[in-house]
């Protein structure tokens, strides 16, 4: 007989959003891996909850070699909760190296439900929430976000990514320049805490307010691309775009102004520039 692995929703915020079987798991789990062993036994601690586990830390640095480890521990019977510094185990935070080897060693997995940033913002946005997409953290250096961001121009669906404060300006910058300043998004910043802030606008109005400085947790909720309103066709996206060049307009802000008139992501209306010059 195997253990069980269990993966436990930490609260994002208030301790008290704790499930009650998250604080059954926390007393009775024979060995608890957590991202951080501090913030944990704070957490048990607000719960009510005498930890008497074997506590081992699973983070980014140590997941790959600590996954065998706990499989071990399972394979020899015994169950391991994974929780991580706030919400749901793999989603950005370590646990699905874990998950993937448990089941390919047909251990038992199980979830324990609660709190997560991703749902609570998107929620929380007032955007489309009946289709959305979670993109994670954009990439940190300039090229690959601005690629990154560039290939998600087109997606209808809402999207919600992570970001650190230190890094919103230059990412709200870039998500306005690559879907256009005009489309709708939401900030999340401090969620269920005391200072919980929900920041709506355009793109272009948040790169702006974010430039000021922001603090805290911060979750971005942005519009998914609206349906094409104007033209469509690649053949007449570029001549649209020639005609603005003849005109006197130079061609990166004319490209941008036809994308922006045609409803149409930016990286189509170059493309089309692009193979209309081959």
């Amino acid at each position: 007989m195997t253990g069980t692995l269990l993966l436990g929703a930490a609260p994002i915020g208030r301790a008290e959003d704790a499930s009650a079987r998250l604080r059954d798991a926390l007393a009775g789990t024979p060995v608890i891996a957590a991202e951080d062993t501090r913030r944990l036994r704070r957490l048990a601690g607000d719960l009510g909850v005498q930890v008497t586990a074997r506590v081992v830390s699973y983070h980014d640095q140590n997941e790959t070699g600590r996954t065998a480890e706990l499989l071990d521990v399972l394979l020899s019977g015994r169950d391991v909760l994974v929780i991580t510094d706030a919400g749901m185990p793999g989603v950005s935070d370590p646990g699905y190296r874990l998950v993937r080897a448990a089941v390919a060693e047909d251990v038992p997995v199980s979830v324990l439900p609660g709190p997560s940033a991703v749902t609570t913002a998107l929620v929380v946005s007032g955007l489309p929430a009946d289709r959305f997409c979670f993109e994670g953290f954009p990439p940190r250096k300039p090229g690959e976000r601005s690629r990154r961001l560039e290939a998600l121009a087109g997606e209808p669906r809402t999207m919600v990514f992570f970001e650190s404060p230190r890094r919103l300006p230059v990412t709200l910058a870039a998500m306005a320049d690559a879907f256009g300043a005009a489309r709708p998004a939401a900030v999340c910043r401090e969620l269920t805490k005391t200072y919980e802030e929900v920041r709506r606008g355009t793109l272009g109005d948040l790169a702006a307010w974010a430039g000021e400085g922001v603090r805290g947790e911060i979750t971005v909720v942005v519009g998914g691309a609206p349906e094409p309103k104007g033209l469509s066709d690649p053949a007449d996206l570029a001549a649209a775009v020639a005609a603005r060049v003849d005109a006197g307009t130079p061609r990166k802000q004319a490209i941008a102004d036809v994308a922006k008139e045609n409803g149409a992501p930016k990286r189509i209306v170059y493309d089309a520039v692009v193979q209309s010059r081959k």
